[in-house]
């Protein structure tokens, strides 16, 4: 007889582990087709376990489970390989990537979309890429996929964007026609070239006249959707660039 709600083999990462009962660990997973939830991990805790190995946090891995309610319980699980394990800033990076998903997903709302930004910014950040042009594109590209910001390369009335203008981004609204050039704007508000615009929507990072913009536009974006509510990781994150610089 078949387990209820038995789910094999979904791609998936670990976004937080903690001790749970006395062997155990509750793993709150993020996965392709199922979005995120809590999962069980039994015995996983015990020397001899198979998993000790394996449940590690930014390392693509395939996840099978069984059970219906909040809490499933873990029946199986894969490395999937192939990605370097993070360590000093790329690891902050990562416990921000993984902040900042938790924040802005519910449970048990699936969105591959969502999946497959964060597996591509694991990968950046355990490559070669530079780090601002991961964590921005992983921003903007969430708070879209999600449904929470729009595309870029039209203005809030429907017209193209112009890359010899300049566009003030509010909120997570469309950018609008920067009509008062110079003007000093609030915190919540930042004003960008529209060839900046047009390379972000173009997923084209590799300035880093861009990646400057691109950090004032999520700023913005992120504010509109977190408000005044801190980022432990993006706090460590800044602390620890500040004492680089």
């Amino acid at each position: 007889m078949s387990q209820p709600g038995r789910v094999d083999r979904q791609p998936a990462y670990i976004l937080h582990a903690q001790p749970y009962r006395e062997t155990s660990l509750l793993l709150e997973v993020l996965t392709r087709d199922h979005g995120r939830f809590s999962l069980v991990a039994r015995s996983a805790r015990r020397p001899r376990s198979d998993l000790r190995g394996v449940l590690l946090p930014f390392q693509p891995l395939t996840l099978s489970w069984f059970g219906k309610n909040e809490l499933r319980t873990l029946h199986g699980a894969d490395w999937d390989g192939g990605v370097r394990a993070l360590s000093g800033q790329q690891l902050v990076c990562g416990f921000y990537l993984n902040e900042l998903m938790m924040k802005l997903t519910a449970r048990d709302d699936p969105e591959p979309r969502a999946f497959a930004v964060y597996d591509r910014a694991v990968r950046e950040l355990a490559g070669a890429a530079p780090q601002a042009a991961a964590l921005r594109r992983y921003e903007l590209k969430l708070a879209q996929v999600l449904g929470y910001a729009p595309a870029l390369d039209k203005d809030r009335h429907g017209d193209l964007i112009e890359p010899a203008r300049y566009y003030i981004c509010r909120d997570a609204a469309p950018p609008e026609p920067d009509t008062q050039a110079g003007a000093a704007l609030s915190e919540r508000a930042a004003r960008l070239s529209g060839e900046a615009l047009l390379a972000i929507h173009a997923d084209d990072f590799s300035d880093p006249a861009v990646r400057g913009q691109a950090r004032l536009l999520s700023r913005v974006w992120l504010w509109a959707l977190l408000g005044d509510e801190p980022l432990a990781s993006r706090q460590l994150l800044q602390a620890i660039q500040s004492l680089s610089d």
